[in-house]
């Protein structure tokens, strides 16, 4: 690459020494001034021949960011060498640890931060705008990375040829959902508003130009208003400043001007008055700038709002007091709106010159104002605090120690951004989107790279969860995950885990009781949860299920309790011990219990939801005066509850198995050589469950959808056999349907 021409380099150090020349005010020590001129000087090394889009040097362009970030955003000379450095290249060989020996630690650290900060995905900055300015503020240490970045946008739409298109929308985006919020609340309201007015002729030019052209139309008439509105603000003013003379001496100087409202600014309140231009009634503001002591100026403010009320009528509700109490940004300023004629109001801005230096030059200004010129750069300590709290009022108070944030934001890969603590690792995140995806969760991409579940995660971050269907929480998770939403989710599946694996105990010691004519009771049971020393009959079932517990010898507790069963040929154990009267009358193939105390009653299982022995079910008096059974999601629940609920009776299953109940379930997977065979082999040969109908389709994408009715004993038993089948390979989802 060919360096820059002798031609080329004159220029570049002309705009230089121009630059020098204006911010030499805000140099305080030679040093300063010996290290923005080293960095220059590297610049030209490393940039000779680079240029932009348009053609122009590079260095034209780090030139001017220098010129903005002191005059027109109050940064010092720190700023200005990290203007010259900040787009410096890693990749090419130049280290983080030779900037920082070369110009000093906090120079560095802007850098560094401002990398950080120019990497994130911005894409859906529209809906996470808040999120991202406080994700901005977390991942940074020092505040002039930031405002770097707003320096250089605005860079970009003063020069928007050095811009390609795609670079050129994606800044406006962001100046529109970040840069201008920032520079609103930090009180650089010159710079907000030539943002908005770029923005708004990027997104909208035809409208802008036809407010434009009007405003061009109607010039001379409105100039003619404005001109008699501020004449006669004036001629009150003297007669307010002749009557309080003293001495030969009036209170304060003054002088008024007047302005037409910036074109975004119009376009809102048509938006919000729902009224074309020539119907806006609040096109103008004037502003009043007063010159006194500073021990004057709120007396002097009042007295001109007092001068001004006086001849034309304020609207009360439109009264803002920043003097009294100013804005977070350090904005001081009194306004009001007043009613010029029936169709016209003017907003009257009330300051004096050191307020309206601060409106024009934000919080930098208010530190030189302060007599703090050796240190103009201690405004930032306050910027943190004024961007983190925007409904801060007060500036004089807001002054706290800087903290970090104990909060981390992290990308999805479509761009959303996740608010964590600081400390959560790959599954706090997985949760944080979905709890099933939280659920299956066995690693993730974070940033391209694959980390497993413990890996901790850091400010800005893009994660992809990965997933599987053949994992699930475990107790080991609760060690993993730091939020309290993960571990709640973790603790509930362990939990409702436990429970199902309990009933499947449950009925798994009851179908053995049965076969070894045994009743099952509840003093069985208690015998049981003493001889095992366990806390309940739960933990029972669950170590019975989890086979903690070997059946065997539960069988062995109760032969030596009791006896041998009857299938031996031995004494029968009596069937009084553990059961009540009203079991001992009971015929064991009753499998419901209905109502308070009902029996010998006529029941009949309904066929529009099939339910079977475990499912939660209701009982419906028909007309004949049998009980239905119907489940309690059955498809027509809810209109028998809503139109007979008198007719409606609690029904529940008495725990002893029924044979010939119905179910169907809906398979769906790939449709691959001998799957239907395996299918089969699980239900028939394996749980010996029979099939009554079997019916199976597939479609063009090699998937298929097949439905088998069963003949099945209990829910227990229905959802060990799908999930037996949802083991199988190729297999996408079971579930029951009726």
């Amino acid at each position: 690459m060919a360096g820059y021409s002798s031609l080329e380099i004159l220029a570049i150090q002309q705009a230089y020494e121009s630059m020098l020349k204006d911010i030499q005010p805000f140099i305080n020590a030679p040093n300063q001034l010996e290290l923005i001129d080293k960095a220059y000087r590297y610049c030209m090394d490393e940039y000779d021949g680079r240029y932009l889009l348009s053609g122009k040097a590079y260095m034209m362009h780090l030139i001017e960011m220098g010129r903005i970030a002191v005059l027109e955003v109050g940064l010092g000379y720190i700023s200005v060498v990290a203007a010259f450095l900040h787009g410096i290249d890693y990749k090419k060989g130049v280290s983080g640890k030779e900037l920082k020996e070369q110009f000093g630690k906090t120079v560095a650290i802007i850098l560094e931060d401002f990398s950080q900060i120019s990497q994130l995905d911005t894409e859906k900055v529209a809906y996470n705008s808040d999120n991202f300015q406080v994700l901005f503020l977390s991942m940074i240490d020092d505040m002039r990375s930031v405002l770097l970045k707003v320096v250089h946008r605005v860079y970009d739409v003063r020069n928007q040829n050095d811009v390609d298109a795609d670079r050129l929308s994606k800044y406006f985006h962001e100046i529109k959902y970040i840069y201008i919020p920032i520079v609103h609340r930090l009180g650089l309201y010159k710079l907000k508003a030539e943002l908005e007015e770029k923005l708004m002729l990027f997104e909208n030019p035809v409208l802008f130009h036809e407010i434009e052209n009007k405003i061009q139309a109607s010039k001379e008439a409105r100039k003619q208003t404005a001109e008699k509105f501020v004449a006669k603000i004036s001629e009150s003013i003297d007669a307010e400043l002749e009557r309080t003379k003293k001495n030969g001496k009036y209170k304060f100087a003054y002088s008024v001007k007047w302005r037409l409202k910036s074109i975004p600014s119009i376009y809102a309140k048509m938006k919000a008055q729902n009224v074309p231009f020539e119907e806006v009634y609040d096109l103008m503001a004037a502003r009043v700038i007063i010159h006194c002591a500073l021990k004057d100026e709120q007396e002097c403010c009042w007295s001109v709002y007092s001068a001004i009320t006086n001849i034309y009528d304020p609207m009360p509700e439109r009264l803002r007091d920043w003097i009294t109490k100013p804005k977070a940004s350090g904005y001081e300023s009194l306004h009001t709106t007043v009613k010029y004629d029936d169709k016209l109001w003017f907003e009257v801005q009330i300051r004096t010159t050191r307020m309206d230096e601060i409106a024009e030059t934000g919080q930098a200004a208010h530190y030189l104002y302060k007599g703090e010129k050796e240190t103009s750069e201690e405004w930032l300590l306050n910027v943190r605090q004024v961007l983190e709290n925007p409904s801060m009022v007060s500036f004089e108070n807001s002054y706290k120690k800087i903290h970090k944030s104990d909060k981390i934001f992290i990308f999805t890969p479509e761009g959303d951004l996740k608010q964590l603590p600081v400390g959560s690792t790959v599954l706090d995140f997985a949760y944080e989107v979905h709890t099933r995806v939280g659920e299956t969760c066995n690693g993730a991409r974070v940033n391209g790279r694959m980390v497993p579940i413990r890996h901790e995660l850091t400010n800005g971050d893009k994660v992809e969860i990965i997933t599987s269907k053949k994992q699930s929480p475990r107790a080991d998770w609760l060690n993993v995950v730091v939020t309290e939403k993960a571990k709640n989710k973790i603790r509930r599946y362990l939990k409702e885990e436990e429970l199902k694996e309990s009933e499947m105990g449950k009925g798994m010691l009851q179908r053995r009781l049965k076969n070894w004519k045994l009743p099952f009771s509840e003093t069985v049971v208690d015998m049981l949860v003493k001889e095992f020393k366990l806390e309940n009959s739960l933990q029972l079932y669950h170590r019975i299920s989890t086979e903690k517990i070997d059946i065997a010898d539960v069988k062995r507790f109760l032969t030596a309790k009791f006896g041998e069963s009857t299938d031996k040929g031995e004494k029968p154990i009596p069937e009084t011990i553990g059961t009540s009267k009203k079991e001992q009358g009971a015929e064991v193939e009753e499998s419901l219990s209905i109502g308070e105390d009902i029996s010998n009653v006529t029941y009949k299982l309904a066929k529009c939801c099939n339910p079977i022995p475990g499912d939660r079910v209701f009982g419906f008096v028909t007309n004949e005066g049998t009980i239905s059974i119907h489940r309690t999601n059955c498809p027509n629940a809810k209109g028998l509850q809503e139109r007979y609920g008198y007719r409606i009776i609690k029904v529940k299953w008495n725990g002893v198995e029924a044979d010939g109940s119905q179910a169907t379930i809906r398979i769906y997977g790939r449709d691959v050589m001998g799957l239907l065979g395996k299918i089969t082999k699980v239900i028939s040969e394996d749980l010996e469950v029979n099939m009554k109908n079997i019916v199976f389709n597939s479609d063009k994408e090699g998937f298929f959808e097949g439905r088998i009715v069963l003949q099945i004993t209990d829910v227990e038993a229905l959802e060990q056999l799908i999930n037996k089948i949802k083991a199988i390979e190729g297999i996408v989802d079971v579930n029951r349907i009726d």
